[in-house]
């Protein structure tokens, strides 16, 4: 009996090989691509070396899945090749994708796990912009459309397993194509993915006020107070800035500053700041602003510095959430009498009407809880993002990692060298 079933695993092996070598000998990928109706255009790249092929290509997709009367726009998809027997990476980037075009890009986990390497362009970003636009059609549900048919189309080339991932935005458009269609992908890594019940959710507020040592708080709270005590030295410096750089804003100037101190305290744990950095006490107005602008750009705010963030903020107005701001520390300086609904009064596109609901959002907190499977959420432990990371049941080889002092780089490879090596072999036994 043992021999037979030797024998028959040893035919299906044989099989499996001869399907491989005749669909990788008997067809290019360039000819694959090629003979899809729905691959628009290709272009060569010179890619990384650790791939042998890179491609940009465009695809035509539905702009609203459930009536494709309403029309389509091409979606950027960036492709590169290893073999068609090895694992797919499929990056669910959550905006632009030029750094995708790049000679040295290499997802770290297509490095830990030799693979190939598909990298999407969000809908309604970069190049994947339709025209008109009609943002009631940019929702989490027609963004995992496009993935899952993005998924079928290339399922029909590469016969390895499938991984999606993806980067705090990129990451929640990770997690939701995975709740959509949960038999697209073997696994899922998500860096740094919030999940929010809110425009304005409410959790980061409170993390501000607790996250690090308490004396590297209590010296932000004190530059914050300092800059907003110097206004009348600062305010020129702002205007000779916008002039600059040519910046518009929504608001009056004094405002943008009240913003951009509000802002800063969740950029300098967001990003790593050093507590060592921030100035002095007796630190003059124009050394303030400098440091001031290089935390929290006053880009961040403006007209033309949020052009091609409009489509995020509306998701994010419409079913994405986002977070606010606790003035009450500060309301003895600021010139603002509450930031209650900023999002809408300041960031959405001109002309939209986002009206937010959270159904997305608790059907993908339902399947974390009671259907995940495979899913590695990655989080930095000073990252305000993680405020509202999502939670995941334990059943099913589901991971939440912390890292210890880690903001929003956080990555894998950043990781305890112990911690790295098991969750890259854990990754590797599911998808070998």
């Amino acid at each position: 009996m043992l021999s037979r079933i030797i024998l028959f695993r040893a035919f299906l092996v044989g099989i499996l090989s001869l399907f491989l070598s005749f669909s990788s000998a008997g067809q290019s990928l360039i000819d694959f691509l090629k003979n899809q109706p729905e691959v628009k255009s290709i272009d060569t790249l010179q890619g990384p070396t650790f791939f042998s092929e890179t491609y940009q290509i465009s695809i035509r997709q539905p702009l609203n899945y459930k009536d494709t009367a309403n029309g389509f726009f091409l979606q950027r998809i960036f492709v590169n090749h290893k073999a068609v027997d090895r694992p797919v990476v499929f990056i669910t980037e959550g905006y632009a994708a030029d750094y995708a075009a790049l000679p040295n890009h290499v997802n770290e986990l297509s490095s830990f796990l030799s693979a190939n390497q598909i990298c999407v362009e969000h809908r309604y970003f970069g190049q994947s912009v339709p025209a008109p636009i009609n943002w009631q059609f940019l929702t989490v549900e027609n963004a995992a459309n496009d993935h899952h048919h993005i998924v079928q189309l290339f399922k029909k080339f590469y016969a390895g397993k499938w991984l999606n991932t993806g980067i705090s935005k990129g990451g929640q458009t990770a997690l939701f194509h995975r709740a959509f269609f949960p038999n697209d992908v073997d696994a899922t890594v998500a860096y740094v993915a919030p999940l929010n019940f809110g425009v304005e959710d409410g959790r980061h507020e409170p993390f501000l006020q607790e996250v690090g040592p308490d004396s590297c708080r209590q010296r932000i709270h004190a530059f914050q107070r300092q800059v907003l005590q110097k206004r009348k030295q600062i305010i020129p410096l702002l205007n000779n800035y916008a002039k600059a750089h040519q910046f518009t804003f929504p608001m009056n100037l004094n405002e943008v500053l009240d913003y951009l101190v509000l802002e800063y305290a969740f950029s300098f744990w967001q990003w790593g700041s050093s507590c060592s950095d921030i100035p002095p006490a007796d630190a003059s107005a124009e050394d303030l602003f400098n440091y001031l602008t290089n935390i929290s750009p006053p880009s961040y705010f403006s007209h033309e510095g949020a052009a091609s963030f409009r489509a995020f903020f509306y998701q994010a107005a419409a079913e994405l959430g986002y977070y606010g701001y606790d003035t009450s520390a500060l309301k003895d300086w600021l010139v603002i009498q509450s930031t209650a609904n900023y999002v809408n009064q300041y960031m959405i596109p001109p002309g939209s009407k986002p009206v937010y609901s959270a159904k997305s959002s608790n059907e993908l907190a339902d399947f974390l809880k009671h259907k995940a499977q495979n899913i590695w959420l990655i989080y930095g432990e000073h990252d305000p993002w993680t405020a509202s990371g999502a939670a995941i049941r334990k059943r099913g080889n589901n991971h939440k990692i912390i890292l210890e002092n880690g903001d929003h780089k956080t990555r894998i490879r950043l990781l305890p060298e112990k911690k790295q090596l098991k969750v890259i072999k854990q990754l590797n036994q599911i998808m070998d």
